[in-house]
């Protein structure tokens, strides 16, 4: 891959063809600016694995180039990667919006580099100035406040990113509306590119107002006579505001459950989103003593997360809060991709316990953070992009939005599906793809350790699909004699009891392959003997099962 010393570069290192870990970078000359750094949460086969990241080993071999990484808001697609590459290239300064800021200190901190990291505070008129290019910020509205769109300014024109955004004329929280005119001011000036979010491409209205759903949710909050438990993303204040609001028009005490609820909770009320009347936060003892119909209950979990506050109530683990019949659960958020069996399980959960479940659009609890098709094709008519390429989406919303772009006035020629890590130039004599650079899918598990690696992951797929067989034998290499076994052990391929006859024939099959491979040559290997059992073994089980476990061969030499 060659950028040439006149061309502006676009690429992903995440957040294409998948909906999470979004990471977009803008490089001219000797000059990065990367916006956005966060995670994408595990599909059901990516056993043990926390969540995913991208691979930065383009960043950290170009470390000397890079001058920002600048965030567009906080949640966790686009800020949960942070503390993971500041751990590889510390001296990285974020510029973060207030809120952000906050949820991106409590993740520093919690990985212990929270001291060592520079932090900036940038609002919509900051201005970031570097050698060839600079970053200016435009208001746009999301499902959680200060919400940033992101004009990197190069020699060769503005590019964009929109971040996640919609178009709500009436913001809740004292927010501010998006700011049309600086949209329109960039596409005078002139906008290279845009990169614009595509998750709702396929929807064709505009996205409904937060207000709507909140005077929706405080109507039904109203009407409830038991006890309420609220369950959102912690950093969906804009939701958490509005039950809070709830309760207290409705003389309800809240207690709060969940480490990072509890900290949205204060981050709230420290950045002044959220002013709450003495005496309404109270604790769990409380809560147990008091009416029933006074008491709502804020809680972590709507995505059905097993260690979450709300799974811990449905399977009767909570220490402290124990699921009652006349409880309510509201379900204020939808299933990301890849957890929707996870919260239907909980949803059944709760409902075997007694609790009444309300859930989805349906009940008018819940609205999309992110734009439709006429929103995107405002924001297309408003900064009037030369070229257009869409992010944060699937690859059929990509498409679909390019063809959105397409009605708005950009040519098909100027439209780019782009695949992560894959490399646009744009140059004086038009654009160009330039090649690809590492952009892979890097693994965190349960330790919170990067990079569990593809093939831990696929040997636990096996294990989990198939199960494993060990194969156990003791060997004299020197006279070439089988000395104990073979003898097979199964966990989780086969129950052993009702296949002595398959077992007795894979110790045969084991055997042949020991005396064969002995028989070679004078000294021969370990690591070909292994290799030619696990190869001899899976065959002949495979032919009689149609299975392949994993095959562990377990020799011992005498010495």
């Amino acid at each position: 891959m060659r950028i040439k010393n006149n061309e502006v570069a676009v690429f992903a290192i995440g957040g294409l063809h998948e909906i999470g870990r979004n990471m977009y970078c803008v490089q001219y000359q000797d000059e990065i600016i990367i916006m956005d750094c966060g995670i994408k949460f595990p599909e059901d086969n990516l056993l043990g694995i926390n969540y995913v990241i991208s691979d930065y080993s383009y960043l950290v071999k170009n470390r000397k180039k890079i001058k920002a990484l600048v965030v567009s808001h906080g949640h966790e697609d686009h800020i949960g990667g942070i503390p993971f590459l500041l751990e590889k290239i510390p001296e990285i300064p974020v510029y973060a919006t207030p809120f952000a800021l906050a949820l991106i200190k409590g993740k520093l901190e919690e990985h212990g580099i929270l001291n060592t990291t520079e932090l900036h505070e940038e609002h919509e008129d900051t201005v970031l100035k570097f050698n060839k290019l600079s970053v200016s910020f435009f208001r746009t509205t999301h499902s959680i406040p200060d919400t940033l769109g992101i004009a990197v300014h190069t020699p060769l024109g503005v590019v964009v990113f929109t971040g996640d955004f919609k178009f709500d004329l009436t913001p809740v929280m004292d927010q501010p509306a998006p700011d049309f005119q600086k949209m329109a001011k960039l596409g005078d000036e002139g906008v290279l590119a845009l990169l614009s979010d595509s998750t709702n491409a396929e929807v064709q209205q505009f996205t409904k107002s937060e207000r709507f759903v909140a005077k929706s949710l405080h109507d039904m909050i109203t009407g409830i006579k038991g006890r309420i438990i609220f369950a959102t993303f912690a950093s969906n204040l804009y939701r958490v505001s509005t039950a809070i609001q709830a309760a207290i028009d409705t003389g309800r005490k809240v207690a709060i459950f969940g480490r990072s609820m509890e900290n949205g909770v204060q981050n709230g009320i420290d950045l002044g989103y959220l002013n709450l009347p003495e005496g309404l936060i109270v604790d769990a003892d409380e809560i147990n003593h008091t009416p029933p119909e006074k008491v709502m209950i804020l809680c972590t979990g709507s995505q059905g997360e097993p260690l979450a506050a709300l799974s811990r109530i449905a399977n009767g683990t909570h220490r402290q809060i124990s699921l009652q019949p006349d409880d309510t659960v509201i379900f204020s958020s939808n299933p990301i991709p890849g957890n929707t069996l996870s919260v239907n399980h909980l949803i059944n959960k709760l409902m075997e316990g007694g609790a009444h479940v309300i859930h989805g659009r349906v009940n008018n609890v819940h609205t999309s953070g992110h734009g439709g098709q006429e929103e995107l094709k405002m924001m297309v008519r408003l900064t009037k992009p030369k070229y257009m390429i869409p992010v944060h989406g699937e690859y059929r919303m990509q498409v679909i939005h390019t063809e959105l772009a397409q009605e708005a006035g950009v040519p098909a020629d100027n439209t780019f599906v782009l695949s992560n890590g894959e490399v646009v130039c744009f140059g004086p004599e038009g654009a160009r793809i330039a090649g690809h650079i590492p952009a892979g899918d890097v693994y965190v598990d349960t330790s919170g350790k990067a990079d569990v690696g593809n093939v831990v992951v696929h040997d636990r797929q096996i294990l989990s699909e198939e199960g494993l067989v060990v194969a156990v034998a003791t060997v004299d290499y020197k006279h070439k004699r089988v000395l104990a076994g073979p003898d097979i052990l199964s966990r989780g391929f086969v129950y052993m009891r009702e296949s002595t006859e398959l077992i007795s024939q894979a110790q045969k099959h084991v055997y042949h392959v020991l005396r064969n491979e002995m028989a070679k040559t004078d000294k021969p290997k370990d690591s070909d003997i292994r290799k030619a059992i696990i190869e001899n073994l899976s065959d002949f089980l495979y032919s009689k099962t149609e299975r392949r476990p994993m095959i562990l061969p377990m020799i011992v030499e005498k010495k």
